[in-house]
C-alpha cells in the first residue's frame, strides 16, 4: 500500500494537505462506504415495511379497549334507507318525499342491529353517518356504537356509513379519483370515465385492541348487467387493487377487509379479479360457502354481497363465522331491503 502526503500551498499561504490512497486502503474505503449504503437502504427499506397506524394516533381519553377476544363485522345494503329531512341540494325522490313504510324500515333495522349486536356496521344505500349516529343515540346507546365515519356524495344520497365500538382513524375516501370503463368502448368508439360513484368506495383504519388493527374497505359498486357496467366495476376494482398495493408497500402485514354490496355474481370477472393476487398479502379470500345467496331477501338467487379478507388476516379469522345472521323474521328482512346481511368474526390475534 502507497500513501503520499502532498503540501498544496493557497495563494493566501494556507497549507493544505492531500492525501492519496491507492492499492488495498482505497478497496477498504470503498466497500465501508457500500456496507455503509447498503446498510442505510436496508434499513429505509425495513422502515418502509413496517409502517404503524398508531405512531402518532391515540386512543381517547375516556376509551378503554375491553378483553374481547374475537370481534363481529356487519355488512349490509339496506335499500333507499333515508332520514324524514329533505335535503335541498340532492333531487331524487325517495329522498324528497320518503317511503310511508320508513318507520317500520326504521324499528326493523334497530331491532336487527341489536340482535345482532357486531362491533362494527358497514350500511349501503344509507344517507348519512349523521344520521346513524342519531339512531344509535336514540335507540342503540347502550351497545357502546361511538364511533362513526363516511364520504357522502353531493349530489346522491346512496352512501356506505360506517359505525364501531372500536375507534378508528384515517378515512381514505375515493370520490374524487376518476376510473375508467376497462377495456370498453361505446358504438361510436368512444372511451368513458366516471367519478360519479367512487364516494361509495372508502378505506378506513379501525382499531379492535391495542395490539392489532385492520383497514377496513367500504364497498357499493356501479349496479347494473352488461358489458358497460361490468367495465365500469372492473375500473374501480383496477384502482382499488392498486390502493390495496399501496397499503401493503407501507406495511406488508398490513390486514385488509372488504364488506358491501360488489354488484357482482360469484362467477363473475369482477370477482376473479378483486380475489386475485401475486401474493398471499394481496389475494382475498371469501369464506362464506359457494351456495349463499344475498338477493334477493325475499328470494336469494345469487350472490352480491361479500366480506373478503386478505391473507394476512386468514390466520385470525373464527372459522365458519362468515354467514347471513338470522337478526330478524324474513318478512323483516323483505320490510328493510332486496338484500340480506352478512356477517364475519376475527379474533384480536393470530395466536
Amino acid at each position: 500500500m502507497l500513501i503520499k502526503l502532498i503540501h498544496h500551498t493557497t495563494r493566501r499561504g494556507i497549507t493544505l494537505r492531500t492525501l492519496f490512497y491507492t492499492g488495498s486502503l482505497l478497496l477498504i474505503i470503498q466497500s465501508c462506504t457500500t456496507n455503509s449504503e447498503d446498510e442505510k437502504a436496508s434499513s429505509e427499506s425495513e422502515d418502509k415495511n413496517n409502517y404503524s397506524l398508531r405512531e402518532t394516533q391515540v386512543q381517547p381519553e375516556d376509551y378503554d379497549y375491553s378483553n374481547q377476544k374475537t370481534f363481529k363485522v356487519l355488512s349490509w345494503n339496506v335499500e333507499h334507507f333515508v332520514d324524514q329531512y329533505n335535503d335541498p341540494y340532492i333531487n331524487a325522490s325517495r329522498e324528497d318525499e320518503p317511503e310511508l313504510n320508513l318507520r317500520d324500515k326504521l324499528s326493523y333495522l334497530v331491532e336487527g342491529l341489536r340482535n345482532e349486536n357486531a362491533d362494527i356496521v358497514v350500511l349501503q344505500e344509507f344517507e348519512s353517518a349523521k344520521y346513524l349516529r342519531q339512531i344509535a343515540k336514540n335507540s342503540l346507546s347502550d351497545l357502546g356504537y361511538n364511533f362513526f365515519a363516511n364520504a357522502t356524495s353531493d349530489n346522491w344520497y346512496m352512501n356506505v356509513v360506517v359505525m364501531s365500538k372500536f375507534p378508528l382513524g384515517v378515512l381514505y375516501s375515493y370520490g374524487a379519483v376518476n376510473t375508467p370503463a376497462l377495456n370498453y368502448v361505446d358504438e361510436d368508439g368512444n372511451r368513458e370515465t366516471q367519478n360519479k360513484l367512487n364516494n361509495r368506495m372508502w378505506s378506513l383504519e379501525v382499531f379492535p385492541s391495542e395490539d392489532y388493527n385492520f383497514i377496513l374497505t367500504g364497498l357499493h359498486l356501479k349496479a347494473g348487467r352488461g358489458e358497460r357496467n361490468e367495465a365500469l366495476r372492473l375500473g374501480q376494482i383496477k384502482f382499488l387493487k392498486h390502493q390495496f398495493k399501496k397499503f401493503l408497500r407501507l406495511d406488508s402485514d398490513q390486514n385488509l377487509l372488504i364488506a358491501g354490496d360488489l354488484n357482482s355474481t360469484l362467477e363473475s370477472k369482477e370477482i376473479e379479479t378483486l380475489k386475485a393476487g401475486q401474493k398471499s398479502e394481496e389475494t382475498f379470500i371469501d369464506a362464506l360457502p359457494a351456495n349463499v345467496m344475498t338477493h334477493s331477501a325475499e328470494d336469494p338467487v345469487r350472490r352480491l354481497d361479500y366480506v373478503l379478507f386478505n391473507g394476512n388476516m386468514e390466520a385470525e379469522y373464527v372459522k365458519n363465522s362468515a354467514k347471513v345472521p338470522d337478526l330478524l323474521t324474513e318478512e323483516q328482512l323483505k320490510a328493510v331491503s332486496d338484500h340480506l346481511p352478512l356477517v364475519i368474526s376475527f379474533k384480536t390475534s393470530d395466536q
